[in-house]
């Protein structure tokens, strides 16, 4: 395991740590087509009517209910074959969670008269961007919420539809197909059309829709430059959802060989699609490492990718710039530098002056088009004499609010000072012991403590 995907998968681990659990809410829409008729629901308006259930991060969870606060973005469903919306709760209990809003169209469930493909690959085009679209509108409880990110994923007929509403979408950031059924206009042929990132889920063993016949020439009739192929070893094409009758009895009668449970095969999935749907909808970095690195080490599935790798970073003296001027051994689109750990406000340059006497570890994070990484840090050991805690005391260190001070002599005064030497704080002090209120500050500082001619310094973390 290299040490650039270590370090994007354990701060992504750490960023997780931290993510909102949310609450699912739910509401019903039906959006209107006036171009088309037919469709499920009513009261959407004249033409073709597309009732919606949709699951949404809320506080409380319940109908109708108030969203979480922040802004969220859109993952557009498509149903399986004579498959119910219902049937995948696992899908939003899990990404509601997790900060998104689920949008599932109810249209084309039934069996007689056979489901219009078309169609929905249509109403899963138009959902996506009709959600979108609510953002802006005063009267939906989506006001002000909807972050304008978007993906379409679909199951087995709702799988080979997304691939229809991909084509020529440029509205959406990425497309995924869960075990994607050929259909009627071809899924395959609309791939050569679809230039979004995409990725493809199958399951080994899938006798519904075999890969062979399916999922195989789905992928590789795509276009998209960054394209993926997730093959989970013994799966099944029913277990990307819950226990559904109709989809059971089907794959009862043609999948052999399935050798794993459906939660092993729904936990596979996440693992790679999680941190693929947090780079691309979220925007968060460093999800891209973790992502290739899913698609190379998952435990049971065997993949393939036309995803860019990301490079290796190093950082590098620029003797042509000054002895302590560092910089990123490559140019990406933007950088953020940090000091043990920290990120350095403004410091987003290529180069960095790097202030080696205070002592610290540096590193250099990297953005690219495709995710960013991390250099190897580098470390200076600091030029400046440590304090002797025999003559002071600094507690407690790390800190939220106050430091305490105890000297054997009188203190004159005491500075709070940067890692670029800038002074923040300055006290008169003319007393042996003093408490500092640095509640309104945070970081890693140097503490200079003044004795008449003598100074000491410490370095102290605020948090």
């Amino acid at each position: 395991m290299s040490m650039k995907f270590l370090f994007s998968v354990i701060l992504l681990s750490t960023v997780h740590l931290f993510l909102a659990q949310f609450q699912v809410g739910h509401t019903t829409i039906t959006f209107n087509d006036p171009a088309r008729t037919g469709g499920f629901g009513s009261g959407g308006g004249s033409g073709r009517q597309i009732q919606t259930e949709i699951y949404y991060p809320a506080t409380t969870a319940g109908d109708n209910v108030a969203l979480a606060s922040g802004q969220f973005p859109v993952i557009t469903f498509g149903h399986g074959f004579a498959m119910a919306w219902d049937a995948y709760s696992n899908i939003w209990q899990h990404y509601v969670a997790r900060g998104y809003i689920l949008a599932f169209p109810r249209t084309e469930g039934g069996l007689i008269p056979g489901p219009s493909h078309g169609d929905f690959g249509t109403d899963l085009k138009q959902v996506s961007d009709k959600m979108l679209a609510l953002n802006t509108n005063a009267s939906s409880i989506f006001n002000g919420k909807i972050l304008q990110k978007a993906a379409i994923i679909g199951h087995s007929m709702g799988g080979g539809a997304s691939f229809l509403a991909a084509a020529n979408n440029t509205n959406i950031e990425t497309v995924i197909g869960f075990a994607p059924a050929e259909t009627n206009p071809s899924a395959i042929a609309a791939a050569s059309n679809v230039s979004v990132p995409a990725l493809v889920f199958s399951g080994s063993a899938d006798g519904v829709t075999p890969p062979a016949d399916h999922h195989v020439p789905i992928y590789q009739g795509l276009t998209s430059t960054c394209k993926s192929f997730v093959s989970i070893t013994g799966g099944a094409h029913c277990y990307y959802a819950n226990t559904n009758f109709n989809c059971d009895f089907g794959e009862n009668t043609s999948s052999q060989n399935i050798s794993i449970t459906r939660a092993e095969q729904q936990t596979a999935t996440y693992g790679i699609l999680d941190p693929w749907l947090d780079f691309k909808l979220k925007g968060i970095c460093n999800a891209y490492g973790a992502f290739l690195l899913a698609i190379e080490s998952q435990p049971g599935t065997i993949n393939e990718t036309l995803c860019p790798s990301l490079p290796s970073v190093t950082i590098i003296n620029d003797p042509n710039q000054g002895s302590g001027i560092y910089c990123s051994s490559l140019q990406g689109n933007s950088y953020q530098w940090y000091m043990d750990n920290q990120p350095i406000v403004g410091e987003t340059s290529q180069c960095y002056n790097f202030p080696a006497d205070l002592g610290a570890t540096y590193l250099v994070e990297v953005f690219f088009e495709n995710g960013c990484v991390y250099s190897a840090p580098m470390t200076f050991e600091s030029g400046l004499e440590e304090v002797n805690l025999k003559n002071v005391q600094v507690f407690p260190n790390p800190t939220e609010g106050f430091i305490n001070i105890n000297a054997e002599d009188i203190i004159e005064s005491i500075e709070i000072i940067d890692f670029k030497g800038k002074v923040l704080l300055t006290k008169e002090v003319k007393h042996l012991t003093y408490k500092l209120d640095v509640s309104y500050i945070s970081g890693i500082y140097f503490m200079k403590i003044n004795f008449g001619n003598q100074s000491e310094y410490v370095r102290v973390k605020i948090n």
